[in-house]
């Protein structure tokens, strides 16, 4: 019979050798003294650097040090995926490997969720030690924007120090880049009790950020497709067969407003202007074919959730279990 676990530490990383030493410690010691039961889930995503010989060395001192390796870099969501596959604990608490998210904060995460009966706590870095100009503006817009959009009340979607019941990382896809938005997945998925803790940011101790501006961007396009996943994703005709629809009515508007026209012209003898002179006729012939053009891409949306399997997302190379 397995020990249970009450707490599952899955930290996803690249390149973060420097780290890794001094984050084990500091982890074993907050979660030794607090005499939790607990494993530590190291996810490494292709680094090229010697983090997964560290990984290796630090498990065969510490049973509760576990670790995966990818074949090569697949990114954080499909790191988390894995991770969130292998972890047993009753909560899992996921967190960056650079020493920014401070293990201090993992007993009060526990509690929220055990005590409090949150679903989900995030954390939030209200004081931040990143440029402005780079990171803190865009992820004040960022975040709004994300508010907006999900109905999700959180002020930090992207912090990394997150606090899990086990039901939650069991029942949701987190895939492609959908990392920032694991709230939201997990609202979509019925988990509505989530909170939010005022948690420390600490500046980066080693190394370079492995995020630019371009993970703003690309999050802003990652939010739309959540969007549109949530309302059409089970539904995909009711979207495009709607438009497609919509379109094509319009389209037959305008051709029988044409064909009215000319009948009234040739029934009054009157000169008639030729159809394709005529601009009614590019509207209800474009409008005609984009119509059936969302009606297919609905149809087809349709075709593809029925006949839909699970791909293999990433390659593991190597895996410490214990």
């Amino acid at each position: 019979m397995n020990k249970k676990i009450d707490i599952s530490v899955v930290i996803p990383l690249l390149n973060e050798a420097e780290s890794l030493q001094e984050l084990n410690e500091w982890l074993v010691r907050v979660l030794e003294a607090n005499h939790f039961s607990y494993e530590i889930l190291y996810l490494d995503d292709g680094s090229t650097d010697n983090s997964w010989q560290i990984i290796q060395e630090m498990a065969s001192k510490n049973s509760a040090v576990k670790g995966i390796q990818f074949r090569r870099n697949y990114g954080k969501s499909q790191a988390l995926h894995a991770g969130f596959k292998q972890a047993q604990g009753k909560v899992i608490i996921t967190m960056d490997a650079d020493l920014q998210d401070s293990p201090d904060e993992i007993p009060a995460l526990y509690n929220k969720i055990t005590a409090e009966h949150y679903d989900l706590v995030s954390g939030w870095k209200k004081k931040r030690y990143d440029s402005k100009i780079r990171k803190n503006i865009p992820s004040k817009l960022f975040n709004w924007a994300a508010r907006k959009t999900s109905g999700v009340q959180l002020n930090d979607f992207n912090c990394g120090l997150k606090a899990y019941k086990k039901e939650v990382v069991k029942n949701i896809d987190v895939h492609g880049e959908m990392h920032r938005y694991i709230p939201v997945l997990a609202k979509n998925a019925g988990f509505s009790n989530i909170g939010e803790q005022v948690v420390q940011h600490q500046a980066r101790k080693y190394g370079e950020s492995k995020f630019g501006m371009s993970r703003f961007i690309n999050g802003f396009l990652d939010l739309i497709t959540l969007w549109f996943i949530s309302k059409f994703g089970k539904r995909p005709m009711h979207f495009f067969g709607a438009l497609g629809t919509l379109m094509f009515f319009f389209g037959f508007l305008a051709t029988v407003t044409i064909g009215a026209m000319k009948l009234y012209k040739l029934y009054y003898h009157t000169p008639a202007v030729l159809i394709t002179n005529n601009p009614l006729f590019y509207i209800a012939l474009t409008t005609m074919l984009m119509g059936v053009q969302f009606f297919l891409a609905g149809f087809i949306g349709e075709l593809v959730l029925r006949t839909k399997r699970d791909e293999k997302r990433y390659e593991i190379a190597d895996i410490i279990t214990h």
